[in-house]
């Protein structure tokens, strides 16, 4: 059952923040008016080890709930690239490090009432320090690396924040755990 949309109205266009206005019709016949929607482009979230068995982690300002996040490293899909791809790229410009093994984990929907985005989250191993960082101009990123146990403790006190990433180590460690996807990717 979907919904059949009357109107929609666009109320910002930007590559990473695109707002819209819509009107719809539901199956049942309930007019929903306004209902507002964020365009956002794919995204993913990689839960990276090190060749040292080290869990790479970002930490970084976030403005929207000024604070500074321990996380892991993601970012936007680009046009053209695939997760995977995306994944890789991310990894190295945020790290600069470059790994072996990409394992698919998951895809999320991270708002569906507001937004459109899915995220893509991987497990990558054996990584190995290839470059420096190549931020973006509005980052500033510091790196953080840990053991494992460490992360997992700081998993289960509620020690990250961000929801997506949080998820991605859930599923990282399921995966590492014996729970594997059949689909993994190798570079």
């Amino acid at each position: 059952m979907k919904a059949t949309v009357l109107s929609s109205e666009y109320i910002s266009r930007h590559p990473y923040f695109t707002a819209r206005k819509d009107r719809y019709q539901m199956p049942s016949g309930k007019i929903v008016d306004p209902y507002f929607v964020v365009e956002l482009p794919p995204s993913i979230v990689v839960m990276g080890l090190t060749t040292k068995n080290e869990v790479i982690l970002v930490k970084q300002y976030r403005h929207p709930v000024g604070e500074v996040m321990l996380e892991l490293p993601g970012g936007f899909i680009d046009a053209g690239e695939s997760p995977d791809q995306a994944a890789s790229r991310e990894l190295l410009e945020e790290t600069g490090y470059r790994f072996n093994h990409f394992h698919p984990l998951g895809v999320s929907c991270p708002n569906p009432g507001v937004l459109t985005n899915v995220c893509h989250f991987y497990l990558a191993t054996e990584g190995v320090q290839v470059a420096d960082q190549q931020l973006d101009p509005n980052e500033e990123i510091e790196l953080v690396f840990m053991s494992i146990p460490e992360v997992r403790n700081i998993l289960m006190q509620s020690g990250f924040r961000q929801s997506l990433h949080a998820l991605c180590l859930f599923y990282g460690f399921h995966f590492m755990d014996g729970q594997t996807p059949e689909n993994s990717i190798q570079r």
